[in-house]
């Protein structure tokens, strides 16, 4: 049997009872018991045909009455979706049956201690109920091994089973439930390793990562002042009109197109994207990792959003333009919520950079002296004059070119 074949057979298994709309880590739970319940299944049937051949037709009812129990709640869950009945018949089942097998053989010494399987009750209630319904497992696990060692001297006599024969099952039972619980805690720890992985990139794809990684750490507040940062503020001149005669669906296709373009754009230039807002783009250089360049590195991205813009209306015959305002000064960085995160900016550097585009002109870049300060080759700057900030006065004020 081929591993591509082992593969689709696993898969088919592990489909059984999955329900639309499940969460994730139910999924995984209803996943790793069925896997669980089909594995010691298989090998039930070992000891099942092993105890016939050898003539003890009581003991092979034990695990054959593990099979019954298996294939009716599997069934049932197949066809209901009812986990809470397969997960308590599988924990029951293998918390009671291997202790009726120990006993009906004679004891710990003639069945070769088979009630270790009754250990994957509570291992498999720790797992699929949780740490607070696992210890009556535990502890029931607990009292079924001291009342067999009570009651083991006064069990009724049983045949023997030859010494070569109790070896190989004391080999089997212990090597049996080695396999069943490292293969399931394997497949649900390997699970878990992927469900954190995920979570950990839609982390980083809401939060800078160096703040990502804070936040993972157990960094409770988040915050940080930073001295010189530029702030960048781009909006879709008169896309609410637009948007009135378009479908929702392409409305959200092309902000989508254009802030996924956007987005690049600030990968490539080295800003962090703070957020949107509406048909609005906002991204930062400077923060969170202070960086020397922030100006320059915030004025190529700009002079590219035009171009990618213009590119975009080129290839789909839209009519849009982009206005974009750009200030260099002081802002205070961190994040805010609980449940659900956002990094953001405060302070000077975005109010005036949030002024400078408002003020300013479809197609153009529009920055503050602070940021015309700052910038060399590469850029040509043409004076707009004295402009009036609402809140801040006369302002001397540019539109950036490429140089």
């Amino acid at each position: 049997m081929t591993a591509t074949t082992l593969g689709r057979a696993r898969e088919r298994v592990l489909a059984i009872g999955r329900r639309e709309g499940d969460p994730r880590e139910l999924r995984l739970r209803k996943e790793a018991l069925v896997l669980t319940a089909v594995t010691i299944s298989g090998l039930a049937t070992i000891w099942t045909l092993t105890y016939l051949v050898l003539g003890r037709p009581l003991a092979a009812l034990a695990p054959l009455a593990f099979q019954v129990v298996s294939v009716v709640s599997l069934v049932h869950f197949y066809r209901t979706g009812d986990f809470n009945v397969l997960r308590l018949a599988q924990i029951v089942a293998i918390l009671v049956l291997p202790f009726a097998l120990q006993w009906s053989l004679g004891g710990f010494d003639n069945s070769s201690a088979v009630m270790v399987w009754a250990f994957a009750a509570p291992l498999g209630a720790l797992v699929f109920y949780g740490p607070s319904r696992a210890i009556i497992f535990f502890l029931a696990y607990i009292g079924l091994a001291v009342f067999s060692g009570i009651i083991d001297p006064l069990l009724p006599a049983v045949q023997p089973m030859p010494p070569v024969l109790r070896l190989a099952f004391f080999v089997l039972n212990i090597g049996g439930v080695s396999i069943v619980t490292y293969a399931v805690l394997q497949y649900f720890v390997h699970a878990l390793v992927a469900e954190q992985e995920r979570s950990d990139r839609l982390l980083r794809n809401v939060l800078p990562e160096a703040i990502a990684e804070r936040l993972k750490s157990g960094e409770q507040l988040i915050a940080n002042d930073h001295p010189q940062v530029t702030v960048l503020f781009a909006d879709v001149v008169n896309f609410t009109p637009l948007a009135r005669r378009e479908e929702a669906s392409s409305v959200i296709a092309i902000l989508d197109e254009l802030f996924s373009r956007f987005d690049a754009l600030a990968e490539k230039h080295g800003l962090e994207k703070i957020k949107t807002m509406g048909d609005a783009y906002m991204a930062v250089a400077g923060a969170p990792e202070p960086r020397p360049d922030h100006a320059p590195a915030a004025a190529r991205m700009a002079l590219d959003m035009l171009d990618e813009l213009q590119g975009y209306c080129a290839a789909t015959g839209r009519e849009m333009q982009l206005r974009v305002g750009v200030h260099s000064g002081h802002a205070v960085a961190g994040v805010i919520g609980k449940r659900k995160f956002a990094y953001d900016l405060w302070g000077d550097a975005v109010n005036l950079a949030s002024r400078m585009e408002s003020q300013g002109l479809p197609g153009r870049i529009h920055v503050s002296e602070a940021v015309a300060r700052q910038l060399g080759d590469g850029f040509r700057l043409k004076e707009r004059g004295t402009v009036e900030i609402k809140g801040l006065g006369a302002m001397r004020t540019y539109f950036v070119e490429r140089g």
